[in-house]
């Protein structure tokens, strides 16, 4: 648990003067990402944490494809 927390604050795997990693997903995008779940299912309530799951694996699949 606590690695996929580091990962998602940012806090493991940072380099460089802003201290972001290509490795890291930033919040921003998971949480962009997961509202685009919520909409795409018509705003349905009740499922946030399998949206933020769901949309932060997303983005870690396509970044790990990317590079």
């Amino acid at each position: 648990m606590e690695t996929a927390t580091k990962r998602r604050t940012g806090e493991e795997g940072t380099s460089g003067a802003e201290g972001t990693s290509s490795r890291v997903v930033e919040r921003e995008d998971i949480a962009r990402r997961a509202y685009e779940r919520f909409e795409d299912r018509g705003r349905e309530a009740g499922h946030d944490v399998e949206d933020w799951l769901q949309a932060e694996n997303d983005l870690q699949q396509r970044q790990s494809t990317e590079h």
